[in-house]
């Protein structure tokens, strides 16, 4: 069976290996990227740098924290580092999802860099400059799945990553039959900046909510980052339940004490 996941993985996925039946990547190896990218990586990396905390936890996972030399802005408001990879926060910082520091980045000379989709114009600098990089847009559970597998097959770690994605399906299996036959309740979910900032279906948190047994109001927005909406567009969704970012620079009590929500039905 994991031979013929493999297989298929190759045939049909992003970050395909050249040699599908091994366990371990054979170097120079080509992966393709969510950018329909063709990245050609002649040896196993050494040295890494992330800008986005879901490719820097990623990696974590994977048991590659200790190759990286470079990570995202303010890597201290994510409390997972401290707790698995303390030595993550005293890494130098590249910047953000939204905007890289090319130099600092290039400074650090690291063998792979990978970087958000958005990220594009900076990705074909580095390369310019002779640095592999892998675009990634993680923002569905399939996306995800196949993100995890480029990336294991750049560096080599193709077991771990499949242990991880069988984690991910065992979670997704287990979810599945806990809610089965239960009613879907309306959620929002509102984003850190403020509470009329939320994720359309094409965001992972619109997975998230799926896979947690909620129907996201917001799946109509086509937006493939954090949109903004009005109060009006809120109260016509009315959603059973309000969930806030965990950074969110706003309150539960904000939200209950809002005039302009005494009528939706969360609040």
């Amino acid at each position: 069976v994991l031979a013929m996941l493999l297989s298929l993985a190759a045939c049909a996925q992003p970050g395909k290996m050249n040699d599908t039946n091994s366990q371990e990547s054979a170097y120079p190896i080509t992966v393709t990227d969510h950018a329909g990218r063709q990245v050609v990586i002649e040896k196993e990396p050494q040295s890494i740098v992330s800008c986005y905390y879901i490719t820097s936890s990623l990696l974590m996972a994977l048991g590659l924290d200790e190759k990286m030399v470079g990570i995202e802005d303010n890597p201290e408001f994510r409390p997972i580092y401290g707790l698995s990879a303390p030595h993550l926060l005293e890494l130098p910082w590249v910047g953000t999802a939204k905007v890289l520091d090319v130099e600092g980045c290039a400074a650090l000379e690291p063998d792979l860099v990978i970087l958000p989709l958005r990220l594009k114009e900076s990705a074909e600098i580095l390369e310019n400059l002779g640095i592999d990089v892998l675009l990634v847009n993680p923002e569905s559970q399939t996306l995800l799945v196949e993100m995890i597998r480029m990336v294991a097959a750049a560096t080599n770690t193709w077991d771990k990553g499949e242990e991880l994605i069988a984690f991910l399906d065992n979670q997704e299996d287990f979810l599945g039959q806990r809610l089965s036959g239960v009613t879907e309740p309306k959620v929002y979910l509102a984003g850190n900046s403020s509470l009329l900032s939320t994720a359309g279906d094409s965001m992972y948190q619109s997975d998230m909510i799926r896979l947690a047994g909620g129907a996201n109001v917001a799946a109509e927005i086509e937006d493939a980052y954090w949109a903004e909406i009005d109060y009006e567009q809120l109260l016509v969704w009315d959603p059973e339940y309000i969930i806030l970012a965990s950074s969110a620079k706003y309150t539960v009590e904000d939200v209950l004490n809002d005039p302009n929500l005494t009528d939706c039905t969360a609040v």
